[in-house]
């Protein structure tokens, strides 16, 4: 048996797990589990690092001994700065900072969206690392010339952790001036963006080894082991941890984010999927994440907070189940539901302001608030995975739903009955599983396929579609909104 560790951050949460790998099959233990509770400083949403970071430092504390492997697994687009002496110009700002959807349209006005998409293949979204990078600029203009190094967050940990500074390619692919063909940074979008090239080092790939622990921190967590980067977007992760046999498959990756997808083996760059907004991220050995990020349970997780939290999601889920069905539609990815509610306004008052506007019935209970996010998550789904299709010239015959929301029985059933494919459920901890197995890998203690160790180590739930009535109609609707 060999022990590895992984951190795994959320933008709500985060944990420390342990994975014990015996015979070809995984058991993973959460030590270890923190809140991520971003701060607002002079106006501007910023994330908590020195907090994560002694949170994560405590979860190591847990650990036994004898761990082989570590690595630390996230969110993408946000990053940090390092000045001259390795320590942070700037504590990093949160992705939904407001800031940012300014400079998503100088970007646009410098730039143009065909250079921008020729050199990334990543869709267009104000959170993308390019316009916060922007965003930073404008604020300060020498803040890019104090810094001498640019590292995503994960990268920022690993680095606090081993000492090796060094960005992996699943997350610096989600920037949107990385290049997936070259696999490194544009050179074209960097350059007349008038930012210092010396910033960015050559991405690494991921199961790329960094190397032991830093001496004062093996001491303070009471063992040294190896630190290792995985692939540190925490959704390629999750694919890396899809159970999935054959071809003719799509992935979402469910929680704060739904991350609807393909794996392929290039990327997929045309004006059709510029037109389409999908975007090419990088993957495990090479491969590409044709995908789209869809808003997804952010929705009932402002819902909640905007309710006072008195609602678990079981309860909401029950709730939801018994209220009529396609009563009310959202766009999930309408721009009014990016901010949360203390910048732009309660959720639900928000998807009742979007009902108004597009003429349908107000959702008034929490029940019809609810039903109204799921029934509008599925019919997203169902229309991104036909695009997926059309530009991939593929396919899909079943959908696999790995994370959080693959606990949500109701959701899954209704993604199953309007893409009229067969859903499979499970595994939850995903993103942790796909960290654990690539770090095993990457230190020689895993000899077996990683997806031949998902499907025999953990369970999951099939959900085949059924026919409901009205469900067409409601999809064409669905599309028929902005």
């Amino acid at each position: 048996m060999s022990l590895h560790l992984a951190v795994d951050l959320g933008a709500e949460s985060g944990r420390v797990a342990l994975g014990r790998l015996e015979d070809g099959r995984l058991e993973v233990e959460i030590l270890h589990r923190f809140a991520n509770i971003p701060v607002n400083l002079n106006g501007h949403l910023h994330w908590d690092l020195p907090t994560i970071w002694l949170e994560i430092l405590e979860g190591l504390k847990k650990a036994p001994n004898g761990v082989s492997s570590l690595g630390v697994d996230g969110w993408g687009v946000d990053y940090a700065l390092l000045g001259p002496d390795d320590d942070l110009v700037v504590l990093p700002t949160h992705y939904r900072d407001s800031r940012n959807l300014a400079a998503y349209q100088r970007v646009l006005s410098k730039l143009g969206r065909d250079l921008i998409f020729e050199e990334s293949g990543i869709q267009f979204m104000p959170i993308n690392t390019l316009n916060q990078i922007e965003a930073q600029a404008y604020t300060n203009p020498k803040i890019l010339e104090t810094s001498k190094t640019f590292l995503m967050l994960p990268d920022l940990f690993h680095f606090w952790l081993s000492g090796k500074k060094a960005v992996e390619w699943t997350n610096a692919s989600t920037t949107q001036f990385a290049n997936p063909l070259t696999k490194n940074w544009s050179e074209k979008i960097v350059e007349k963006m008038g930012w210092p090239r010396g910033l960015f080092g050559l991405p690494i790939a991921p199961g790329t080894v960094l190397g032991p622990m830093r001496e004062e921190v093996a001491r303070e967590v009471g063992q040294q082991t190896t630190v290792v980067a995985p692939c540190t977007h925490d959704t390629a992760s999750a694919v890396a941890a899809v159970p999935a046999e054959g071809q003719n498959w799509a992935y979402i990756s469910s929680g704060t984010w739904s991350l609807v997808g393909l794996e392929l083996p290039a990327p997929v760059i045309s004006s059709e999927t510029l037109r389409l907004n999908l975007t090419n991220e990088g993957g495990l050995d090479g491969t590409t994440r044709l995908l789209k990020n869809v808003m997804g349970l952010w929705l009932l997780q402002e819902c909640r907070r905007a309710w006072h939290n008195q609602y678990d999601y079981a309860s909401l889920s029950t709730m939801a189940e018994n209220a009529q069905a396609f009563r009310s539609l959202i766009n999930p990815d309408d721009s009014s539901f990016l901010l949360p509610n203390e910048s732009a306004g309660p959720m639900p008052v928000r998807i009742r302001d979007y009902c108004q506007k597009t003429r349908q019935p107000l959702p008034e209970t929490e029940a019809e608030t609810a039903r109204t996010i799921y029934d509008s998550l599925a019919l997203k789904y169902r229309a991104v995975i036909e695009m997926l299709e059309k530009v991939s010239r593929t396919s899909v015959d079943r959908v696999h739903v790995v994370g959080g929301g693959s606990q949500n029985k109701l959701l899954c059933q209704l993604t199953a009955d309007i893409s009229g494919r067969e859903v499979i459920a499970g595994p939850v901890e995903a993103t942790i599983i796909g960290n654990l197995l690539v770090t095993a890998r990457a230190v020689g203690r895993l000899h077996s396929d990683s997806r031949s160790v998902v499907r025999a180590s953990f369970a999951t739930q099939r959900f085949t579609p059924r026919d409901v009535p009205l469900s067409e109609e409601a999809y064409a609707r669905f599309k028929a909104l902005p």
